[in-house]
């Protein structure tokens, strides 16, 4: 018999889970991250059997899709056996990840052999010393070669994530929807999240908004409105010159999502985070190592869980911070 959906208190039905599988990673973006960033001991964070327990808990309560984040995912040992037991999980209808790409030239066939169905890729800049500049460790090179290899594997509707940041790469916006178009790829611009402490930039002379980003695109593309939707926060757009192609906005500041959010995070160290910029959350790692072999205390969890889930966020454009934890730590 099935078991009651996850609802929380205001009749959302929450049917995604992002699911972060390391806080590491071989980037040091400098929206994400400080450039000296201390990580996790590996005691303190979930093993790759508690991550798939949690994972089939979610699923036999109604999580449709999964989404494994970090940190950067491709970088934990072990990850492909994890997503080949995650993707036959009965009921889960789709299994997919954010990557840098960085690993991708190398794990690409495997992971879609593995049965993970779709990727979105991380890429701020196709100016190789601006890419790295961001990224601080990134090699534009390697990452374009990991996509190409995510197209050859046979991954479909493979998205590029591309944080937009005034005055350091919203005046390549154009040239990321042309190397899209080329190859075939869809790509989600997204309003950077004040979250954790950063001295690289200031966020607020930074803030560049999707209806910038928009107006600049109808330059030199005829922007069509579009009621799709991938389950995610992006609202999207197609192009008249390249109908296949989606153009994705993610907007945190300026148009708010979270009126249909069906979502919710579960950090490396076994936090659920109930909102993305609030605090809500709950330790599962404890109750899941307190009751081993107990699915029910997981489950009499989760559905308290839906009870504190908050309504929205509260962003504001300033460069104040309003959720100390990065953005590696909440699971990207």
């Amino acid at each position: 018999m099935s078991k009651p959906i996850l609802i929380d208190g205001f009749n959302r039905k929450i049917d995604y889970l992002r699911m972060s599988v390391t806080d590491r990673c071989d980037f040091r973006c400098v929206y994400c991250m400080a450039e000296d960033m201390t990580f996790l001991p590996r005691a303190h964070i979930l093993s790759l059997e508690e991550l798939y327990q949690l994972a089939e808990t979610f699923v036999a309560l109604g999580t449709r899709k999964i989404r494994l984040t970090g940190g950067e995912p491709l970088i934990r040992a072990g990850i492909v056996d994890l997503c080949k037991r995650i993707a036959t999980l009965p009921g889960l209808r789709e299994l997919c990840m954010t990557t840098n790409g960085s690993q991708l030239n190398r794990l690409a066939q495997p992971l879609f052999d593995a049965g993970l169905k779709r990727l979105n890729i991380s890429l701020d800049s196709l100016d190789p010393q601006r890419f790295k500049e961001l990224t601080r460790t990134g090699d534009l090179a390697q990452v374009i070669d990991g996509i190409d290899a995510a197209r050859a594997a046979g991954f479909q509707r493979i998205k590029l994530n591309c944080v937009m940041m005034k005055g350091r790469n919203d005046h390549e916006v154009n040239d990321i929807v042309a190397f899209a178009i080329a190859r075939q790829l869809d790509v989600s611009f997204i309003e950077e999240m004040p979250l954790g402490i950063i001295s690289e930039h200031n966020r607020a002379e930074s803030f560049c908004s999707s209806a910038e980003l928009r107006t600049a695109i109808a330059q030199r593309y005829t922007l069509l409105d579009s009621a799709e939707s991938s389950q995610g926060p992006s609202r999207y757009w197609r192009l008249a010159e390249a109908p296949d192609i989606r153009l994705g906005f993610i907007s945190p500041h300026s148009h708010n999502f979270c009126g249909a959010c069906n979502r919710v995070r579960l950090t490396v160290e076994g936090r659920l985070l109930l909102c993305l910029g609030n605090e809500h959350s709950v330790d599962l790692k404890a109750i899941l190592r307190a009751h081993p072999n107990q699915p029910e205390k997981l489950e009499q969890a989760l559905y308290a869980a839906m009870k504190i889930k908050p309504y929205q966020h509260n962003f504001e454009v300033n460069n104040d911070v309003q959720v100390v934890r990065f953005m590696n730590m909440t699971g990207g």
